[in-house]
């Protein structure tokens, strides 16, 4: 009997178990958006080859327990009828995880579903130092936690006051949450250095005396494990999706140049310096 090669089936998604011969398949599932009839084919390959239940990961994947070694190119087969994969593990480009953004969300400020499978199209499994994660979350109220990616990609509104319009009702003040608004009788003041791009201010303006143009916020170098690090924020908000495609591109680029082996990015920051890979997204946004 031939040896069984661990490692490249840990890569393809399927993970060891303790049990001998078993193991829990982790499905690729791209910013936590599965069809019905992908959920009604995971439904009966966990209840035929599995022990009849999945688990719901913290990343919005789904996994199967219990799959048996001599099972496993039947279930890819099974899988691939509906379009499912499984997906990526080990030191590698992560599935891409989404909240569901503007088209669904009134809090949303970006669509996130659609960027969520174009970076995934561009990057899903590109092997790398270490893994890699992404993350996008459609607002401040960051309920996808971009920050503790390794690019976090977050939903932002960069606010501007049209004077004319403004009623000065003092409401723009009042929802502010880093009060970087002051509305004194005919006056109003804008600290724009200290605004975080909610929108707040745009969306309750009854007079439309504020408007905006929505963004992106790209954070870098998160971690969320057995070391806790915040992404940190290199970058003016971004306007065009492409740019954020261009600084996905110089992130990657920066991470299999300067990171050494199972070294996550934020360690590599912390190692070489932030300043490094600033200047290289400076110029590939140029």
């Amino acid at each position: 009997m031939a040896a069984v090669d661990y490692g490249t089936l840990k890569k393809g998604g399927f993970m060891r178990q303790v049990q001998k011969d078993r193991f829990s398949l982790r499905l690729r599932v791209i910013g936590g958006r599965l069809t019905a009839d992908r959920l009604a084919k995971i439904s009966e390959i966990a209840n035929r080859y599995g022990h009849g239940y999945i688990h719901l990961t913290s990343r919005q994947g789904v996994e199967i327990p219990f799959v048996a070694l001599e099972d496993i190119e039947v279930i890819k087969q099974e899988l691939a009828t509906v379009g499912l994969q499984p997906g990526a593990c080990g030191p590698r480009v992560r599935t891409i995880t989404a909240c569901q953004g503007s088209h669904i969300c009134p809090s949303g400020l970006i669509e996130t579903a659609e960027l969520a499978h174009e970076l995934d199209a561009r990057y899903f499994g590109q092997e790398l130092p270490h893994k890699f994660k992404i993350g996008i979350t459609g607002c401040r109220n960051n309920c996808l936690k971009a920050e503790e990616n390794d690019l976090g990609v977050k939903g932002g509104l960069f606010p501007e006051w049209q004077g004319p319009a403004c009623t000065y009702c003092g409401l723009c003040e009042a929802v502010c949450p880093v009060k970087v608004i002051t509305v004194n009788q005919a006056a109003l003041s804008f600290n724009a250095a200290g605004c975080v791009y909610c929108g707040k201010c745009v969306k309750s303006c009854p007079s439309n005396a504020w408007q905006g143009r929505n963004g992106y916020l790209l954070s870098f170098g998160g971690m969320f494990g057995n070391t806790i690090k915040p992404g940190i924020y290199l970058l003016p908000i971004l306007f065009e999706k492409e740019q954020v495609f261009k600084a996905a591109d110089t992130v990657l680029d920066f991470f299999a140049a300067y990171a050494q082996s199972g070294e996550r990015l934020g360690k590599t920051l912390s190692r070489v310096g932030p300043e490094i890979l600033q200047k290289k997204l400076k110029e590939a946004l140029e």
